[in-house]
């Protein structure tokens, strides 16, 4: 009689941890995110979207991710050599300067202009003054707007 007065006890003890672990769970792991994502959704869609970019009404890329630009006619991102993951979208202004002449002999564009291209979206926010960045896509989407004639094909 005393071993199942002893597992009747051990079963209203447990009662309540499993009960905690299991609010625990909906708590953290469905409602918490569900929140936090709606939240997002409302006061920052744009990033909490993935920082989108649309061209002519498609999207064409994020701001957060390299796109795969292999034309000589567009500016590329860095190889995976000089990235960790090869998902970074930002090169740095010297690394955007060296394809110029690249892009220039494709294209027809002067240097001079793809320069100017390339200083309006340097980043500054949030990096260090040493080193500064453009975003590729960035760079890329204003070319094909800018230069349409040059880049029918992609706009």
């Amino acid at each position: 009689m005393e071993t199942t007065t002893s597992g009747k006890k051990a079963k209203r003890a447990l009662r309540p941890i499993i009960g905690l672990g299991l609010l625990s769970l909906l708590v953290c792991g469905l409602f918490f995110p569900l929140f936090i994502t709606g939240l997002a959704q409302v006061l920052f869609p744009y990033q909490a979207n993935g920082e989108l970019v649309h061209l002519k009404g498609e999207v064409v890329g994020s701001n957060l991710i390299a796109q795969n630009f292999t034309l000589p006619i567009f500016f590329q991102p860095r190889n995976e050599s000089q990235s960790a993951s090869g998902l970074d979208p930002d090169i740095t202004v010297q690394m955007a300067d060296a394809q110029i002449g690249r892009i220039s002999n494709a294209t027809g564009i002067p240097a001079s202009s793809l320069q100017q291209v390339v200083n309006e979206n340097v980043d500054v926010e949030g990096r260090l003054v040493e080193l500064q960045y453009v975003n590729v896509l960035t760079l890329n989407i204003q070319l094909i707007n800018e230069y349409q004639s040059v880049y029918s094909a992609y706009g």
